[in-house]
């Protein structure tokens, strides 16, 4: 599994054949939009940072056949912006299979900003029973997570949680996204974090535009 991190949770998987981009949101507007190739665009939520409606048109311009997957949130929003890509509803408990990769959903709500400021239908998404993509809630699968997309940073969240949705998850390797808010040289505290209270799970950081097999 190749993982080549956009920036923010704007990424691209590539797995068993199958290519993939999440969250293409505000944060890295210019990275997704020359992503060419793809089977599937996989959207977690419909906040901004997440879902960039005027930069996923060129995203669907340039990649004509890739299907989006989502929850029905996002899907309603999809459709009223007439965008005609095929739309598979993936929520909580639903799933569907991509050129033999299954891809899962799991969970209902984005974590709380402030009360329920942000209170959307967030869904984590596991991939090909190995990846793990959590969007904006510490959601465990109930599963076995040997690559997790780890939330570092954000309004809805602190670092402790983070610390503490790794231990309960227990992967074999971790590395942060929702880190667009940070400069790079603080993406190093994270690491340290993690290395410091989830010893068993290998924890990396990927600048913006990297690219690692897992």
């Amino acid at each position: 599994m190749r993982i080549t991190k956009l920036g923010h949770c704007a990424m691209v998987l590539e797995i068993d054949g199958v290519k993939i981009l999440t969250d293409p949101g505000s944060f890295t507007i210019g990275a997704q939009e020359g992503v060419t190739g793809l089977d599937a665009i996989l959207i977690t939520h419909e906040h901004a940072d997440h879902f960039h409606i005027e930069s996923l048109h060129t995203v669907v311009r340039n990649n004509p056949e890739a299907a989006i997957i989502t929850n029905g949130s996002v899907a309603k929003l999809i459709a009223e912006a007439g965008i005609t890509n095929t739309v598979t509803v993936v929520g909580d408990g639903q799933s569907t299979t991509l050129k033999a990769v299954s891809i899962e959903g799991f969970g209902k709500d984005h974590a709380p900003i402030v009360e329920t400021m942000g209170m959307v239908e967030n869904t984590a998404y596991m991939i090909g029973n190995k990846f793990y993509f959590p969007g904006d809630n510490f959601h465990a699968p109930g599963r076995a997570v040997d690559v997790l997309a780890l939330p570092v940073a954000g309004p809805w969240m602190k670092i402790s949680e983070a610390v503490h949705f790794a231990q309960t998850i227990g992967a074999r390797i971790a590395f942060g996204v929702h880190d667009g808010m940070l400069v790079p040289s603080f993406r190093a505290f994270p690491k340290m974090a993690l290395n410091m209270f989830v010893p068993n799970t290998e924890y990396v950081t990927l600048a913006d535009g990297e690219s690692r097999e897992f």
